[in-house]
């Protein structure tokens, strides 16, 4: 579980053309207003470490950001903290070393590969794009490198572009970034968004071309390509929220902090504009119907891969539905297929194809009917081993 810090809820200072909160952004009434106070009490009774997150966190006042930053490692010893980098100035960055905090930074590329990040103009986009670059330039320099969140989409992962981008992760390579991570872009605004949408193809060659470029990089590593391996293996314990089993209306991987003390869900899963108060007990009811569910009608069932991908996020279900699979099924299926192949070929037993895998499901899916997620590592220790 995560716990994500949102004094400003949605709020943001640029309006990127893809952004999952734009839904939610529209019809909110949060304002600028929060009370610090009532955020720290929800932080007392949760007792777990936290990100600030957004919109965008550094919109801010600087006193109430650093009280947070205070609290944070004072209580855990270092605070998260998600950003586009744009508002950081070098006094922010002070901060952040002074309380430890763990900065991620998005961005999708430099110069014309970050242009869906729009920030009102092309002229205004590539100076928040440029402003974005040296900040994540200068943590480096302080020996605190950021880690960095890539969105894949056309304009940074399609042709010539895609050698540029790969170019420029060499770059920040050399830097010291050693964190980052990989996202396909989920469309929920048909429109703007709709023709930066990857194609299953393109989606693959651009992940595989990542895949084949981190083995040449000296510290940077993409976190997505470790736990596609590691759920093959059983092994996931630290596996992210896309592949374990999300409840939309009670996502466990994240908890948000609204500024006004209340609890809200992942924003990825707010598809009609409505941020739904959690729920109060775990579902797997979405599960547990893809695993039954034909896969011409949106479902899962006789995937070999179901284990390890769940149906993956509910943010990125087809026609928004998180009754059924993701829409980026092909391409996860791919990529788990491709690292299926090269892990048997190095003389490793996967889940995938485990005589065992059969015996596996039967302990998960009993578990999710009893209304509990069992790791597959202890599921696969109950069968004895892969």
């Amino acid at each position: 579980m995560s716990v994500e810090v949102r004094p400003l809820g949605d709020k943001c200072n640029i309006g990127c053309t893809y952004c999952y909160q734009e839904g939610t952004r529209a019809s909110s009434t949060a304002g600028n207003r929060y009370e610090i106070s009532k955020i720290i009490e929800v932080l007392n009774e949760l007792d777990e470490p936290f990100t600030l997150f957004g919109g965008e966190i550094m919109l801010t006042k600087r006193r109430d950001l650093e009280h947070l930053l205070e609290f944070g490692q004072r209580r855990y010893g270092q605070v998260g903290l998600q950003t586009n980098g744009t508002l950081v100035k070098e006094r922010d960055i002070d901060l952040f070393l002074e309380h430890n905090v763990k900065v991620g930074v998005s961005i999708d590329g430099p110069g014309e590969l970050n242009d869906a990040r729009w920030a009102g103009s092309l002229r205004a986009t590539r100076r928040a794009t440029a402003m974005t670059e040296a900040v994540i330039e200068t943590m480096c320099r302080t020996g605190a490198p950021p880690g960095v969140i890539v969105t894949l989409h056309r304009l940074n992962a399609v042709g010539e572009r895609l050698a540029h981008l790969c170019g420029w992760l060499q770059f920040l390579d050399t830097l010291g970034v050693t964190r980052v991570r990989l996202h396909l872009l989920e469309n929920d605004n048909a429109g703007p968004a709709e023709d930066l949408v990857l194609t299953t193809e393109q989606a693959l060659l651009a992940m595989r071309r990542l895949r084949a470029l981190e083995r040449t990089l000296v510290c940077m590593r993409f976190d997505l390509f470790r736990e596609l391996e590691s759920m093959l293996l059983g092994q996931d314990d630290e596996a992210s929220c896309v592949f374990r089993a999300c409840d939309p209306y009670l996502t466990r991987a994240v908890i948000g902090v609204e500024g006004d003390g209340r609890r809200s869900n992942c924003g990825r899963t707010n598809k009609d504009g409505i941020a739904y108060t959690p729920a109060t007990v775990n579902g797997y009811e979405r599960q547990l119907g893809l695993y039954a569910m034909p896969q011409e009608e949106g479902g899962c069932k006789g995937c070999r891969f179901f284990l390890m991908c769940k149906g993956n996020c509910p943010g990125t279900a087809i026609d928004g539905d998180w009754r059924l699979r993701s829409v980026d099924c092909l391409v996860w299926f791919g990529l788990f297929e491709d690292t299926e192949a090269r892990l048997l070929s190095e003389g490793r037993a996967v889940l995938s194809q485990s005589p065992q895998r059969t015996a596996v499901e039967a302990i998960i899916v009993e578990g999710w009917r009893d209304g509990h997620d069992r790791l597959l590592r202890e599921a696969c220790d109950l069968v004895g081993g892969l």
